[in-house]
Protein backbone atom coordinates (compact mmCIF):
# COMPACT_ATOMS: atom_id res chain seq x y z
CA UNK A 1 0.00 0.00 0.00
CA UNK A 2 1.31 3.45 -0.92
CA UNK A 3 1.92 5.75 2.04
CA UNK A 4 -0.83 8.28 2.76
CA UNK A 5 0.38 11.88 2.97
CA UNK A 6 -1.54 14.46 4.97
CA UNK A 7 -0.63 18.12 5.28
CA UNK A 8 -1.35 19.99 8.51
CA UNK A 9 -1.43 23.77 8.76
CA UNK A 10 -1.87 24.11 12.51
CA UNK A 11 -2.47 22.43 15.86
CA UNK A 12 -6.19 21.98 15.19
CA UNK A 13 -5.41 20.06 11.98
CA UNK A 14 -3.09 17.79 14.00
CA UNK A 15 -5.77 17.09 16.63
CA UNK A 16 -8.30 16.39 13.87
CA UNK A 17 -5.94 13.91 12.20
CA UNK A 18 -5.69 12.04 15.52
CA UNK A 19 -9.51 11.98 15.65
CA UNK A 20 -9.73 10.68 12.08
CA UNK A 21 -7.30 7.85 12.86
CA UNK A 22 -9.22 7.06 16.09
CA UNK A 23 -12.39 6.60 14.01
CA UNK A 24 -10.87 3.70 12.04
CA UNK A 25 -8.75 1.80 14.59
CA UNK A 26 -9.68 -1.10 16.86
CA UNK A 27 -7.73 -3.21 19.36
CA UNK A 28 -5.34 -4.88 19.29
CA UNK A 29 -3.29 -2.19 17.61
CA UNK A 30 0.15 -0.59 17.78
CA UNK A 31 0.52 2.92 16.39
CA UNK A 32 4.02 4.39 16.12
CA UNK A 33 4.61 8.14 16.01
CA UNK A 34 7.95 9.50 14.92
CA UNK A 35 9.32 12.93 14.08
CA UNK A 36 11.47 15.67 15.51
CA UNK A 37 10.89 17.28 18.90
CA UNK A 38 7.86 19.56 18.73
CA UNK A 39 6.57 18.13 15.45
CA UNK A 40 3.16 17.30 16.93
CA UNK A 41 3.28 13.69 18.13
CA UNK A 42 1.64 14.44 21.49
CA UNK A 43 -0.87 16.81 19.87
CA UNK A 44 -1.85 14.01 17.47
CA UNK A 45 -2.12 11.64 20.45
CA UNK A 46 -4.38 14.11 22.28
CA UNK A 47 -6.84 14.11 19.36
CA UNK A 48 -6.85 10.32 19.22
CA UNK A 49 -7.18 9.76 22.98
CA UNK A 50 -9.92 12.37 23.35
CA UNK A 51 -11.79 10.82 20.42
CA UNK A 52 -11.97 7.62 22.50
CA UNK A 53 -13.74 9.60 25.23
CA UNK A 54 -11.02 10.98 27.50
CA UNK A 55 -12.21 14.31 28.88
CA UNK A 56 -9.10 15.61 30.63
CA UNK A 57 -5.79 16.86 29.37
CA UNK A 58 -3.40 14.56 27.56
CA UNK A 59 0.15 15.07 28.69
CA UNK A 60 3.25 13.58 27.23
CA UNK A 61 4.37 10.65 29.39
CA UNK A 62 8.02 11.59 28.86
CA UNK A 63 9.10 10.94 32.45
CA UNK A 64 6.66 8.12 33.33
CA UNK A 65 7.25 6.42 29.93
CA UNK A 66 3.59 5.35 29.76
CA UNK A 67 0.23 6.92 30.53
CA UNK A 68 -2.68 4.44 30.73
CA UNK A 69 -6.29 5.26 29.78
CA UNK A 70 -9.29 2.95 30.11
CA UNK A 71 -11.84 4.18 27.60
CA UNK A 72 -14.87 2.56 25.97
CA UNK A 73 -13.69 -0.94 26.99
CA UNK A 74 -10.30 -0.29 25.40
CA UNK A 75 -7.01 -0.23 27.27
CA UNK A 76 -5.21 2.66 25.61
CA UNK A 77 -1.53 3.16 26.47
CA UNK A 78 0.40 6.25 25.43
CA UNK A 79 4.16 5.66 25.48
CA UNK A 80 6.84 8.30 25.09
CA UNK A 81 10.26 6.68 24.87
CA UNK A 82 12.23 9.89 24.29
CA UNK A 83 14.03 9.77 27.65
CA UNK A 84 14.65 6.03 27.55
CA UNK A 85 18.37 5.52 28.05
CA UNK A 86 18.40 1.75 27.53
CA UNK A 87 15.69 -0.42 25.90
CA UNK A 88 16.23 -2.90 28.77
CA UNK A 89 14.32 -0.44 31.00
CA UNK A 90 11.22 -1.54 29.11
CA UNK A 91 11.75 -5.11 30.30
CA UNK A 92 11.84 -3.91 33.91
CA UNK A 93 8.51 -2.11 33.51
CA UNK A 94 6.87 -5.22 32.01
CA UNK A 95 6.46 -3.79 28.50
CA UNK A 96 5.04 -7.02 27.07
CA UNK A 97 2.05 -6.84 29.44
CA UNK A 98 0.75 -3.72 27.69
CA UNK A 99 0.34 -5.32 24.26
CA UNK A 100 -2.88 -7.31 24.71
CA UNK A 101 -5.92 -8.24 22.62
CA UNK A 102 -7.87 -5.27 24.01
CA UNK A 103 -5.14 -2.63 23.91
CA UNK A 104 -4.26 0.20 21.61
CA UNK A 105 -0.67 1.30 22.13
CA UNK A 106 0.52 4.68 20.87
CA UNK A 107 4.32 4.75 20.88
CA UNK A 108 6.21 8.02 20.48
CA UNK A 109 9.92 7.63 19.65
CA UNK A 110 9.54 3.89 18.89
CA UNK A 111 13.14 3.59 17.65
CA UNK A 112 14.31 4.01 21.28
CA UNK A 113 12.62 0.72 22.18
CA UNK A 114 14.09 -1.20 19.25
CA UNK A 115 13.83 -4.95 19.67
CA UNK A 116 11.35 -4.76 22.56
CA UNK A 117 8.40 -3.03 20.90
CA UNK A 118 6.34 -5.24 18.58
CA UNK A 119 5.99 -4.25 14.92
CA UNK A 120 3.50 -1.40 14.44
CA UNK A 121 0.24 -1.86 12.58
CA UNK A 122 0.25 1.82 11.60
CA UNK A 123 3.12 4.32 11.64
CA UNK A 124 2.91 8.08 11.31
CA UNK A 125 6.02 10.11 10.61
CA UNK A 126 5.53 13.84 11.15
CA UNK A 127 7.99 16.27 9.62
CA UNK A 128 8.28 20.01 9.38
CA UNK A 129 7.56 21.66 6.05
CA UNK A 130 8.16 25.39 6.60
CA UNK A 131 5.52 26.43 9.17
CA UNK A 132 3.33 23.41 8.41
CA UNK A 133 3.66 19.66 8.88
CA UNK A 134 3.57 16.69 6.55
CA UNK A 135 2.48 13.33 7.94
CA UNK A 136 3.31 10.12 6.13
CA UNK A 137 1.07 7.27 7.27
CA UNK A 138 2.10 3.69 6.49
CA UNK A 139 0.91 0.24 7.45
CA UNK A 140 3.15 -2.45 8.90
CA UNK A 141 0.64 -5.31 9.00
CA UNK A 142 -2.36 -6.71 7.17
CA UNK A 143 -4.60 -5.22 9.85
CA UNK A 144 -2.94 -1.84 9.37
CA UNK A 145 -3.51 -2.05 5.61
CA UNK A 146 -7.17 -2.92 6.10
CA UNK A 147 -7.70 -0.06 8.55
CA UNK A 148 -5.90 2.48 6.37
CA UNK A 149 -8.05 1.45 3.39
CA UNK A 150 -10.93 3.05 5.39
CA UNK A 151 -9.03 6.32 5.92
CA UNK A 152 -10.62 9.33 4.24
Amino acid sequence: MTPIKVYLDNELDTVELGQRIAAIITPPLILNLSGELGAGKTTFSRGLIQAFGHKGTVKSPTYALVEPYELCGVDLYHFDLYRLSDPEELEFMGIRDYFTEKSICIVEWPDRGHGLIPEADISCHIKYVDESREVEITSGSEKGQLLLSKFK
